[in-house]
Formats: structure tokens, sequence, C-alpha cells
């Protein structure tokens, strides 16, 4: 069975609920400011447990938690994700999956209450983050799915310099209507799996943000940007 390592508690990863958050290792990007290196390559990091160890947890926590947030890495390389979300779902959580959309044809039918998916860059440009133009239109179709599945979602871009600009925010803007939300985050700098990445660019200015903003709201999408109003730690 699926290795995972476990955040207790988080009043952020599930909007509107209480929830644990388990992460799984292994991703098919790389994406060079990805903050969670340790999940996409290299030995696996000190803390990761079997299933069967933080089932007990989650059964214990019922009266706290409302909900779980499934992330990684990519959670739709793990075969074992659905039925995951259907012993979490006999404990009485709703669900959340983080994806990058690259994975279409099993997001079509996965048990998740909540998709939060990333939309990395334009389609032509995955080759950035280690993908492929194929893969960037994997993604497309994946949010076309999400856009007519009758299940909760966001859309996630990290507007990171070098991979996302105002004519990628265009291209997104047109092909989003109909989504239920966008939601824009900067690059963190801090711990990247691109070590040279950190040192050749510095994070978009906040302004920047708010044109990005303004593309999907102009399309009549939701949008807002994760923090805004706040001390942002890059």
């Amino acid at each position: 069975m699926v290795r995972l390592a476990l955040e207790k508690t988080s009043l952020i990863d599930y909007p509107g609920f209480v929830a644990a958050v388990l992460f799984v290792r292994g991703c098919n990007l790389r994406c060079p400011y990805c903050h969670n290196p340790e999940l996409v390559e290299g030995p696996e990091p000190e803390g990761m447990e079997s299933w069967e160890t933080i089932l007990p947890f989650l059964e214990k926590r019922r009266s706290i938690l409302q909900g779980v947030c499934i992330s990684g890495g990519e959670p739709l390389l793990v075969p074992e994700l659905p039925t995951l979300i259907d012993e979490i779902h006999k404990l009485g959580y709703k669900v959340k999956v983080d994806t990058n959309g690259t994975k279409p044809e099993i997001l079509e039918t996965l048990p998740a209450d909540y998709i939060a998916m990333d939309v990395k860059t334009s389609p032509d440009k995955y080759p950035l983050v280690g993908g492929s133009k194929e893969m960037g239109a994997w993604v497309q179709e994946s949010a076309h799915i999400l856009m007519h599945r009758d299940i909760a979602h966001e859309f996630r871009i990290t507007v990171a310099p070098e991979i996302f600009d105002l004519s990628d925010a265009r291209e997104w803007a047109s092909y989003l209507k109909g989504g239920m939300q966008v939601v824009l985050t900067g690059v963190r700098l801090h711990h990247t799996l691109d070590p040279n990445y950190k040192t050749r660019v510095a994070p978009y200015p906040s302004s920047f943000l708010r044109e990005v903003k303004n593309q999907f709201l102009a399309a009549g999408i939701p949008c807002r940007i994760r923090g805004e109003g706040q001390v942002l730690d890059y």
C-alpha cells in the first residue's frame, strides 16, 4: 500500500474545513520552483508512513477533523487513490485532491468532493515544467472535465517568472470560462527543486499578480490572489 506523509491539522488546505493533509511521493512534472522537491525525487524523506498506520489516527480524530486533503507529489499517479478516498469517506470525511491535471482519464471519475487543479502555463509551454505539449493538452482536457462535472473545484496558478506571463493568463482566461474559481500565488524561492531557478529569478511584484487576476476577472471568472492583503514571505 502507498506510503504517505501526514500533516495532522490544517486550516488552509481544504476551504471551509479543518483537515488533515496526506502527501504522496512522485510526480510526472519537474517544475523548477516546486517547494516540495523531496516528494518529487531522491530518497524517501523522513516521516512517511503506511496507510495502515495513518488510518487509526483519522479514526480517532473524527470529532475534530472534517476533511482530508490528499496532495503531493501527484496523487493521481497512485493506483490506490480511489480506494484511499473510499476508505476516508467511510470515516465520514470529505476529501479534497490536489492534482496537476495530467491524468484526465482518472480525473473524470475520481470520487473526490473537491479538486484543486494546477495550471502551470500555456499547454504548448509545458516542456518548461518538465512535461510536453501533449501533457499540456491533457491539462486542458482535465480543465474541461472539471468544468462539466458536478464537483467543487478550483484552478491554481503559481505565477512563476520564465514560465507564466500575461499571454498565458489571457489564453487560460479564454478557456476557463465557467470555472468556479482561479487562485493565484507567487513563487516561494526558499527551497526549490531546481536550485539554479532561485538564483536567476525574483518573484513577480504584487502589481503583476493583480494584472493576471484582472485577466480572469475580465473574463467573468472568480479569481483571488492567495494571501492578498497579507505580508507574503517568499
